[in-house]
C-alpha cells in the first residue's frame, strides 16, 4: 500500500543534502544509492548496519508521519494540499546542531523555534483529512512501545503518538546506538555538522515523500514552497 508523509528536506543538491546522503548511502531525491564519503572511516557494512533505518526513509524531519491515502484521495490531491498548506505560511529561519535523541544521532534544533512547532502542528491538522484511519495492527505495533495516556491519544487522533506538544524535530543520522560507539559515530559527525550548521537553516518548503509499499524506500515527489 502506497503511503505519503510530508517532510522538511533541504534541497536537492544543498551541502546539507549532500552530506546527509553520502553518509546514510542514498539520495531520496534520485532514490541513488551513494557510496561512503572518504572522511567516513567506518566498516562499510557496519556503516550501512547504523544508518539503515534512516537511509530507508531519506533524511529528513517529520511534519507529517507516513500515512496510507484515505478513500478517494489521489496522489494530486496530496500533492495539492500541501502546496495550499505550504504557501500560505512564511519561510522562516533555525538553527541547527548535532544532537542525540534517545540513543539517535540526529540534527536538532539548536533553541526552540516557535515557527517550526506552529508549521508542524499545521502539518498534523490540517492535512489530516488525507490520511486513512489506521489499521488495528498499526495500532497494537505502535502500543508495543511506552506510550503516555497523551501519545496514545494522538496516535487515534492524528495517527502518529508524538505530535502537536509531543512533537520533537530532528533529522535522523543513525539508528539507535550505545555507548561506546553512540560517542565515536557523534565525534566523526560533529566537524561536517558544525560547519553545515554555522549559519541558521532556511526553512522554504514543505516535502511530499511517497513509498510504493513497505518494503521500498521513500523518495521525493515534491517540494512546494513556503508562501506560494
Amino acid at each position: 500500500m502506497r503511503r505519503y508523509a510530508v517532510y522538511f528536506a533541504p534541497p536537492a543538491g544543498s551541502p546539507l543534502n549532500r552530506f546527509a546522503s553520502e553518509w546514510l548511502g542514498r539520495d531520496a531525491y534520485t532514490d541513488t544509492v551513494l557510496p561512503r564519503p572518504a572522511w567516513c572511516g567506518l566498516d562499510p557494512d557496519r556503516a550501512a548496519a547504523i544508518t539503515a533505518s534512516p537511509r530507508r526513509y531519506g533524511f529528513h524531519a517529520t511534519l507529517k508521519a507516513p500515512f496510507a491515502a484515505a478513500e478517494g484521495v489521489s496522489q494530486d490531491d496530496v500533492q495539492g494540499a500541501v502546496a495550499v498548506l505550504a504557501a500560505a505560511r512564511a519561510p522562516f529561519e533555525a538553527r541547527l546542531k548535532l544532537g542525540v535523541l534517545s540513543g539517535f544521532l540526529a540534527l536538532v534544533p539548536a533553541e526552540p523555534s516557535p515557527a517550526l512547532e506552529a508549521l508542524a502542528a499545521d502539518c498534523v491538522r490540517e492535512l489530516d483529512h488525507l490520511r486513512a484511519p489506521l489499521a488495528e495492527q498499526e495500532i497494537a505495533r505502535r502500543r508495543k512501545s511506552p506510550l503516555t495516556a497523551e501519545e496514545d491519544a494522538h496516535l487515534l487522533r492524528w495517527g502518529y503518538p508524538y505530535v502537536l506538544e509531543r512533537f520533537r524535530f530532528h533529522m535522523t543520522l543513525s539508528e539507535r546506538l550505545a555507548e561506546p560507539e553512540l560517542g565515536q559515530v557523534k565525534a566523526l559527525l560533529a566537524g561536517q555538522a558544525a560547519a553545515l550548521c554555522a549559519e541558521p537553516m532556511r526553512f522554504d518548503a514543505l516535502a511530499v515523500f511517497e513509498q510504493p509499499d513497505r518494503e521500498s524506500p521513500f523518495v521525493v515527489t515534491g517540494r512546494h514552497p513556503l508562501g506560494g
